[in-house]
């Protein structure tokens, strides 16, 4: 199982699955919203809706590891507190940002403000680890990815408009994402990745059912079949995508991770345009791709292989 997540063509293949995974939450966040209901300015049904989705991802990754291997989902006090906090951060506040924040602006507006986080992690990266300092490659890779991810966005003529809890809340997003990509790469050291998949999502989401269901308003939220469905599908690309990400991250550098998560504003924005009505693929969502790709060929190249940080 390690060797998968050390070959470098196994990385690659995981980091673009985790990506489309992630990138399909955009358009299918939106049409939840639409199919359960939920009104745009509803808080509280969007961090109860939120807190249900992870808590049932949390637990179907903690019952795949009780299956497979129970020793590996005991943690220490110590440990549990610091997934406690990596909760608070991965799944708590960051998809409250993210679910209220995509409430008020498109699909294709939510990939490109929340890809703001591949940006903040590789920051954080370089000043953080010794191994995983700025070059001139990821210069021009993020360069090139970051022209690619606005192309996308090009067509749909976005008006320069900015209000906290819409733009802003999609950029806050991306920073908690950020610190928890680092958290969770120090959190790697001795807790197996689906642990702490399972035990932050769990955490997380208990904590924003707390907090939502005693304010949640009758009717808030009306559960269809094709409402339980997008539901299920929400919390299994979570529970998928987030262990497969960390188990990467204890194998590999942060900084260089980030960079395949340029493909989620891509992958976002073409099933945007594919699911949700008025979001249209046009030319510019091609460029796009051309684009991205070249920025991750570019920031992965490299003339020999590096040693994971110690």
């Amino acid at each position: 199982m390690k060797g998968i997540f050390q070959h470098k063509a196994s990385v690659i293949g995981i980091a673009v699955f985790c990506s489309i995974l992630w990138g399909s939450a955009f358009p299918v966040l939106k049409v939840s919203y639409e199919e359960l209901q939920m009104a745009q300015t509803d808080i509280i049904a969007k961090i109860v809706f939120a807190g249900g989705r992870f808590l049932l991802a949390g637990i179907l990754v903690l019952l795949f590891l009780l299956v497979s291997n129970r020793r590996q989902i005991r943690v220490t006090g110590k440990q549990f507190f610091v997934l406690f906090i990596l909760g608070i951060v991965q799944t708590s506040l960051q998809y409250f940002f993210f679910y209220n924040g995509l409430a008020n602006v498109s699909g294709m507006q939510g990939a490109i403000l929340n890809s703001a986080g591949t940006f903040f992690t590789v920051i954080l990266a370089h000043f953080y680890y010794r191994s995983d300092r700025m070059n001139w490659k990821k210069i021009v890779g993020l360069v090139a990815g970051f022209t690619g991810i606005i192309v996308a966005n090009w067509g749909q003529e976005l008006q320069i408009s900015f209000q906290w809890d819409g733009e802003g809340y999609m950029i806050l997003s991306g920073l908690t994402a950020a610190v928890a990509t680092i958290m969770a790469k120090e959190l790697a050291t001795g807790i197996h990745p689906f642990a702490i998949t399972g035990w932050q999502l769990s955490l997380g989401g208990t904590i924003m059912l707390v907090i939502g269901l005693p304010f949640l308003q009758e009717g808030a939220i009306t559960f269809t079949p094709f409402g339980w469905g997008l539901f299920i599908y929400s919390a299994l690309l979570s529970s998928v995508a987030f262990a497969l990400w960390y188990s990467l991250l204890k194998y590999n550098n942060a900084g260089e991770l980030s960079m395949y998560k340029f493909i989620v504003p891509v992958s976002g924005a073409v099933m945007s345009a594919m699911f949700i009505p008025g979001e249209v693929l046009n030319g510019f969502i091609y460029a796009a791709i051309l684009l991205v790709a070249l920025g991750i060929i570019i920031v992965n190249y490299h003339g020999k292989v590096r040693s994971r940080e110690g």
